[in-house]
């Protein structure tokens, strides 16, 4: 099912239960890195159907440890909840953590955080980009799944660029404003002031 002049290629599917329903879980890697991704399906949809879709980058602090200095694991379970509603969509989930530059290093920019810097600062600080993120395994994946047209859930015009230029038609952008607490509204400020992050701007108040 691969070009075998593909950066990219398709491993495996399963079903995978949870407990907002059942999903099925695709696996992806990068062949030049190794780098795993996976994309999580629900429903079905015809073709040139345009699909619900979150393009999610990895977020253990987040997604898995409950943290509330991002919002990474908010927005996640929401959009898999906007999607059992709706009957159908795809979250793509990208191993690109801390938008790029890796665990270890993403706590390391935290810990310069706490001692006042802003998440682009401490990004720029230990040498980096204030985002690394690649998307173009995307094209991949929706192809793989039959998907052309999408309705995008997300709150940044990268990810709705990065898709267009891949030709994935976005057809419309569902803002996704979940999971704003006390600990992240300085974090999400910052999105919305360095990197052009679309919140409403009532809820950083």
């Amino acid at each position: 099912m691969t070009n075998a002049d593909s950066p990219f290629e398709y491993i495996s599917s399963a079903k995978l239960p949870t407990r907002f329903g059942q999903f099925t879980i695709h696996g992806f890697v990068e062949v030049a890195t190794d780098q795993e991704h996976v994309a999580l399906s629900y429903g079905e949809w015809q073709d040139d159907e345009v699909v619900p879709i979150r393009i999610h980058s990895e977020c253990l602090t987040g997604d898995a440890l409950f943290s509330t200095r991002c919002d990474c694991g908010f927005q996640l379970e929401k959009a898999l909840q906007n999607i059992v509603e709706h009957g159908k969509g795809v979250i793509l989930y990208l191993r690109q953590e801390g938008r790029g530059i890796g665990l270890l290093n993403k706590i390391r920019a935290y810990h310069l955080q706490d001692n006042g810097m802003d998440t682009v600062e401490a990004n720029e600080h230990l040498g980096f980009d204030a985002d690394l993120r690649d998307y173009r395994i995307c094209r991949f994946m929706l192809d793989h799944l039959n998907i052309r047209k999408v309705q995008l859930m997300t709150n940044n015009p990268r990810k709705i660029k990065a898709l267009t230029d891949l030709g994935i038609e976005v057809v419309s952008r569902t803002p996704i404003d979940h999971g704003i607490t006390d600990d992240n509204k300085g974090y999400i400020r910052t999105k919305t002031q360095k990197l052009g992050h679309e919140f409403d701007p009532h809820l950083l108040k």
